[in-house]
């Protein structure tokens, strides 16, 4: 006699547990104090996907000479950027970890977890493994992909995740450039400020990278040439950052109905004497000032939150450079941070997911 087979639908398999959604940002010290941003520089700039040479002379560079030396100084800017709420790419993760979890519902557990520092990937992950999850879904929060970032993400969770008897599903979202509610955020972001005045150019700045870490993706060793070759995302270069941020750009652009020659891609926060991507931010506001360029309207559409790298880099000290050599109107382009579209945004890509 035959035995039925029962097979289980997708629904039924569904309803056994839920789905854990952690979304993932880079991280920031405890506190602007010297010792808790040292603590916090030594975890990012240890890791090999950051800094990618040989451990013993990252070892070194990092704890002989980057911590202890650039942590009052970058101490000192994070008191600048502290709120009552304290850091704000932490404040508003937790806000939209709150706004993620009404919009998703009782069938999904949303945690916040930072790459480096608190609360980490690994108190969130151990939240989960308690819960018996049936789905978990990764959001880091880097709109273009890169090894630094998103690629370091990965490579934790796997590591921890990679420790458990039981493993579930797992789905990573890579990279969301091209998201259409990610470019028409930014978009609502620039409106008023556009509405309100005529810019004489607009300034895409975006974090760099080291030239190096761009060529180590190019397995080809033949697509990779740091120039034009960006100048189109296609399947050979689809996971190269520096080609993704000028696809941003020029979806962006498009959006915003800016005209050819009115705007630029730069890359900023270089670090030691390597070359990095280029163009770079502080050479370009130095030359379209002076060039006579008078107002620029500035956006940094690698960050999804008001960070150090907003709100200091790009909207102080760019700003100061500009009327250093003779502009005269600089605005900054708020980060998405908790706006109703970033949180859709994200609802778009779990479903998706899960």
């Amino acid at each position: 006699m035959d035995v039925p087979v029962l097979k289980q639908s997708p629904a039924a398999r569904k309803s056994i547990g839920k789905t854990g959604v952690l979304i993932v940002n880079l991280g920031t010290p405890d506190s602007p104090s010297v010792p808790d941003v040292r603590k916090y520089l030594r975890e990012f700039l240890m890791d090999g996907r950051v800094i990618d040479i040989p451990y013993v002379q990252r070892y070194a560079l990092v704890n002989g000479i980057i911590a202890p030396f650039r942590a009052p100084k970058s101490a000192k800017v994070y008191r600048e950027v502290w709120t009552e709420n304290g850091s704000p790419l932490k404040y508003y993760g937790e806000v939209v970890e709150r706004e993620l979890q009404k919009q998703l519902g009782d069938d999904y557990v949303v945690k916040l977890a930072m790459r480096y520092q608190n609360p980490s990937i690994e108190a969130g992950l151990s939240e989960f493994q308690k819960l018996g999850l049936t789905d978990l879904v990764v959001i880091p929060f880097f709109p273009q992909y890169a090894s630094a970032t998103t690629g370091s993400v990965y490579e934790k969770v796997m590591e921890i995740v990679g420790k458990w008897q039981i493993i579930p599903r797992i789905e990573f979202t890579n990279s969301f450039l091209d998201h259409p509610k990610f470019i028409e955020g930014f978009v609502q972001r620039a409106r008023p400020y556009m509405q309100k005045e005529s810019f004489e150019h607009y300034l895409f700045s975006y974090h760099g990278l080291p030239e190096r870490q761009i060529r180590k993706g190019d397995v080809t060793g033949q697509v990779c040439k740091l120039g034009e070759c960006c100048s189109s995302l296609h399947a050979m270069n689809q996971y190269c950052y520096r080609a993704q941020c000028f696809e941003t750009t020029r979806l962006l652009v498009r959006a915003l109905g800016i005209p050819e020659g009115k705007y630029t891609t730069t890359f900023q926060s270089r670090l030691g004497k390597d070359p990095w991507i280029r163009p770079y931010t502080e050479d370009v506001v130095q030359e379209l000032a002076e060039k006579g360029v008078k107002s620029v309207l500035a956006f940094s559409p690698a960050f999804v939150a008001d960070c150090l790298e907003t709100t200091i880099e790009v909207g102080e000290e760019y700003k100061e450079l500009f009327e250093k050599h003779g502009g005269k109107r600089w605005q900054l382009v708020e980060s998405l941070n908790d706006s109703p579209l970033w949180i859709e945004l994200l609802v778009d890509l779990v479903k998706k997911a899960a």
